[in-house]
């Protein structure tokens, strides 16, 4: 998937950044903690998805991780920056830092292979040159690094262009279309009893759209892969504008889900003391205690404010500070929640009136990559229809290297949202449940506490399961979670974080306009407890032990025998799928030779659907401990009712090879190996078994 995404980029000239190098697999205690992590499961598991896309498809650039790996941090570690990546793969291009916390030291990170410190100097410089006069680091060394750095301009054109034209944001049709396509192909369905899925709106006249992500469009996940889309489509609008007039749609919330408070709707919020605006006013100075003139005003249309980079004009991006003023509006009457969080200190005022104070006192860890502490809350009474003016300020010192401040507001709240949502489940020919996460439960900067739902989620859907039978569950999470109503829904669907095109990439697969072909990439296991890092995450003593080793994902659970509650490489399809006449081109094959494998799909359902062929390989029997089975190569075909095709695919000397830490050389034993084809991991469909009848060793 990397190789194929790094390729279409590239292609297009935008440089690719393949990161994090390596083992930055947990958020706690980011900055320093250190993966302890034997040398064969390094290479097997962390550095070889590395290692393919590094020599099929070079990336322009790497990013070194902010951890530490066996005690040595990853931007200053020579075995991986230059043993691995340069001597032994090949890679010429840049290796640049991850933001602001990476870098630990200035000789010892250049010297390792690391060319550029992002986003700006902390350890080069001035620091930089020192190191050089001490005779720590040699001319010849960054002369390595500048002719690298000047590649990347070559290879980015900025020497033949070196106007650069102005940041577009292009919304088209095809881009429409597109990202609506990759989102419904992306879901999986996890569950469809009695056939419940596809809907029919000639069947049915009314429906019940229920839960916190019904009428929010989660389009992404928080933190460094959140960006700003043109538009959003909710599930609640996708699905109207599917069922269309004659289908009657009832919404409740039934509960929330948010871990901060939403931010304020901009609708019901005007800039500054007068005007019609929607949005804060905004005036910056140059000064931490707001005297002097403001150097910069503007007008910022949601509460959250942050700078990661290029500051407004005149504004000194060290030291600041800030006051955004709107007027906000109350649709209704009740107890409003305000929640405030920031980098660098922060309070909030309603009508002169302080109610939220983060001046004297800062607590680490929260949001904004985990620097900008907890969320302080205030409940305050409001009228409906009157102006309440908020004032909302920030200072940020040169201690701290970002600056940023969010306000939320979670409005009044009935004490019967579940019994409202049970209500419109009862009167609903179906009920559609819509829970998960957002952006500020998936985050950096921590990690989720466990596997359930947050809030009151879970007893949401039991109890419309229990008055409906005909509910269906749609999840969007990245990641698996619990799900102790599963016996009780009628169907479950995994939408993930689909992009802009949310509400419409559900309601395509949920009427059957695209049938779902999605197949789970992870293993969902019934309870945190069963997951093969349970007994040593977070870690200790600024140290996380790896000590699952190679048994990551389904080698676990395969290896303990340990049922989960779905497998990896799971997903259900509108039609079914018979596999058959499997074929290896050889019984023996040489240390060279590729193995070709061959086996017949035929769609024996009513529609037209996409199958994911898995090819597994199992070591019958090896000198050093192997998983059971490993998937090595997988292909997706497309077929019409009743249509068969024969999906071809190859496995090479690399497809059977593990890495021997006593020897330091990969081994492709000789011997029995069996291939094993299905519909996922735990799907077996067919089995072949073939021999390599010579061993071969190969350094990395």
């Amino acid at each position: 998937l990397a190789v194929a995404y790094i390729t279409g980029l590239q292609g297009e000239g935008v440089g690719a950044s393949l990161k994090h190098y390596v083992c930055n697999d947990e958020e706690f205690e980011r900055f320093s903690i250190s993966s302890e992590v034997r040398e064969r499961a390094l290479r097997e598991i962390y550095l070889l998805p590395f290692q393919t896309a590094v020599r099929e498809a070079p990336p322009w650039t790497i990013m070194a991780a902010y951890n530490l790996v066996n005690g040595i941090p990853a931007s200053e570690h020579h075995y991986l920056l230059t043993e691995v990546l340069r001597w032994e793969w090949g890679f010429d291009g840049v290796v640049v830092s991850d933001w602001f916390f990476s870098v630990k030291s200035t000789a010892a990170s250049l010297n390792a292979g690391l060319d550029l410190e992002m986003p700006f100097p902390r350890w080069r410089g001035e620091k930089l040159l020192e190191a050089v006069e001490r005779g720590e680091v040699t001319e010849a060394t960054i002369d390595r690094s500048v002719r690298r750095l000047l590649q990347l301009l070559v290879k980015a054109g900025l020497f033949e262009h070196r106007e650069q034209g102005p940041e577009q944001a292009l919304d088209l049709p095809e881009h429409r279309a597109l990202i609506r396509e990759a989102g419904a192909e992306g879901i999986v369905l996890l569950k469809n009893e009695r056939n419940l899925l596809t809907l029919q709106p000639e069947h049915f006249t009314s429906l019940a759209m229920i839960g916190p992500n019904a009428k929010v469009a989660q389009l992404m996940g928080g933190g460094s892969a959140q960006v700003n889309a043109h538009y959003a489509v909710s599930p609640f609008d996708g699905i109207v504008a599917r069922v269309g007039d004659h289908v009657t749609v009832h919404y409740e919330q039934g509960c929330t889900n948010y871990k901060l408070l939403p931010l304020l709707e901009s609708d019901l919020l005007l800039a500054g003391m007068q005007g019609t605006e929607h949005g804060l006013a905004v005036e910056f100075f140059n000064t931490p205690d707001f005297t002097g003139t403001p150097v910069h005003r503007e007008i910022q249309p949601k509460s959250e404010l942050s700078w990661f980079g290029e500051m407004p004009a005149g504004v000194n991006p060290q030291r600041f500070s800030l006051r955004a003023t709107g007027r906000f509006i109350p649709r209704e009457s009740g107890d409003y929640t305000f929640g405030l969080i920031s980098i660098g200190r922060s309070r909030l005022s309603i009508d002169g009136q302080q109610v939220i104070e983060k001046w004297t006192e800062q607590t680490s860890g929260g949001d904004f990559l985990g620097m900008g502490g907890s969320e302080d809350q205030a409940t305050v009474t409001l009228e409906a229809g009157r102006a309440y003016l908020l004032t909302l300020e920030l200072s940020k010192s040169e201690a701290v290297p970002l600056g940023a401040v969010r306000l939320g507001c979670r409005p009044p709240v009935p004490a019967d949202t579940i019994e409202r949502a049970v209500a419109a489940a009862v009167a609903s020919d179906v009920a559609i449940v819509c829970v998960g996460f957002g952006g500020d439960w998936q985050s950096e900067g921590f990690d989720r506490p466990n596997m359930d739902l947050p809030g009151k989620q879970d007893a949401l859907v039991e109890q419309v399961a229990a008055a409906n039978p005909r509910t269906i569950v749609v999840l969007n999470t990245g990641s698996p979670i619990s799900m102790p109503w599963l016996e009780k829904v009628a169907a479950v669907v995994q939408a993930w974080y689909p992009g802009q095109e949310c509400g419409n990439a559900i309601a395509d697969v949920l009427f059957g306009d695209t049938n779902p072909s999605g197949k789970l990439p992870q293993t969902f296991a019934r309870r945190l407890e069963d997951t093969p890092t349970y007994l040593d995450f977070p870690g200790e003593n600024g140290k996380i032990s790896y000590g699952e080793g190679l048994f990551v994902g389904h080698r676990y659970y395969e290896k303990r025998k340990i049922a989960p509650l779905f497998p990896f490489g799971f997903g259900l399809s509108y039609t079914t799928f018979a596999y058959s006449s499997l074929s290896l081109d050889a019984q023996e094959i040489g240390p060279d030779d590729t193995l070709q494998v061959s086996v017949d799909i035929t769609n024996t359902g009513q529609r037209a659907g996409k199958e994911i062929v898995q090819v597994y390989v199992r070591d019958v029997q090896a000198s050093l401990q192997r998983p059971e089975k490993e998937l090595k190569a997988f292909a997706k075909v497309h077929l019409e009712p009743g249509e068969r095709k024969t999906a071809k695919l190859s496995l090479a000397r690399d497809a059977l090879a593990y890495y021997d830490d006593s020897t330091h050389n990969w081994v492709a034993e000789a011997g029995e190996f069996e291939v094993l084809v299905g519909a996922s991991s735990q799907d077996i469909r067919a089995t072949a078994t073939f021999t390599l009848t010579a061993t071969t060793r190969w350094p990395s």
